[in-house]
């Protein structure tokens, strides 16, 4: 697999499974066939729409009608299934695999459009972590950025360990994949073992 088609999956991997989790909190809200579409799609191209806008580069999924047609069909598939296809912490699950592999693709793409490696850095973490906001401000729900659960670090990490490894030479296939895992890893068990990074407390509080 060459390097120009594993980003590609990356892309595409962090479009589904933020799509998937987009439907499924339509569904648990007991929202239309519309509904859980319209979630689909801006939870899966959320991210990646404003990073888009803040490096200049044309809306990806304007310019790609099957991305929109794949997060619809995601949707019909979620909200004409039995429910307990989708039962436990799938949601949890499928948002940590888009944030993870979403995150590298993002840094990739801004590094393609001569964006300087920190904010690059910052591209990733928003492409990874804008769509699931989204989603949850729809949904009336407490967006997890808010919490202290380890959400933004999991994709920092992600996109911070696939810059180390290009400016060490892995090349971009390694240095993607590794990335990708490590944020991966890091989402996962904060979802497993509730991890979470400390609160802001006032030194002067009693």
């Amino acid at each position: 697999m060459d390097t120009q088609t594993l980003v590609r999956l990356l892309d595409l991997v962090g479009i589904g499974v933020f799509a998937l989790s987009g439907a499924l909190m339509a569904v648990r809200l007991r929202q239309t066939l519309v509904t859980a579409a319209f979630f689909a799609l801006v939870t899966g191209v959320g991210g990646g729409s404003v990073r888009d806008l803040l490096i200049g580069a044309p809306v990806f999924w304007v310019q790609d009608g099957a991305i929109a047609a794949v997060c619809i069909a995601i949707a019909m598939v979620v909200w004409l299934t039995p429910e307990r296809w989708w039962q436990g912490q799938l949601l949890e699950w499928a948002d940590a695999v888009g944030l993870a592999a979403y995150a590298v693709f993002g840094t990739a793409k801004a590094l393609a459009w001569g964006v300087p490696p920190v904010p690059a850095l910052m591209m990733g973490v928003i492409t990874g972590c804008v769509g699931g906001t989204i989603r949850d401000i729809l949904a009336g729900v407490p967006s997890i950025i808010m919490r202290p659960e380890v959400y933004v670090t999991a994709a920092a990490l992600a996109s911070g360990l696939f810059l180390l490894l290009q400016w060490l030479g892995t090349g971009t296939a390694v240095a993607a994949v590794a990335g990708a895992i490590a944020g991966f890893i890091l989402r996962g068990a904060a979802i497993r073992w509730s991890l979470a990074l400390p609160a802001y407390r006032d030194p002067k509080g009693g």
